[in-house]
């Protein structure tokens, strides 16, 4: 179980960064990325461009999240 003080450390970490933050956000997108996506996007019903960054492919994920309901 956790305690109050460490769920809000946790909140306050610096583990979460905008992507647009990310020293390897212009990289090519993982492939773990690339499957999930296209997952997502199936779900969606939408198109998916296979050539984003890792940023890139995170913002597209977080919004295909949102839409297919497996937002968090």
């Amino acid at each position: 179980m956790t305690d109050k003080a460490t769920q809000e450390q946790r909140e306050e970490s610096n583990t979460i960064k905008d992507p647009d933050n990310w020293v390897t956000g212009d990289e090519p997108m993982t492939g773990a990325q690339r499957s999930y996506l296209h997952t997502l996007a199936e779900e969606a019903k939408v198109e998916v461009d296979d050539e984003l960054t890792k940023a890139e492919a995170s913002k597209k994920i977080d919004e295909l999240q949102e839409k297919t309901g497996r937002g968090q």
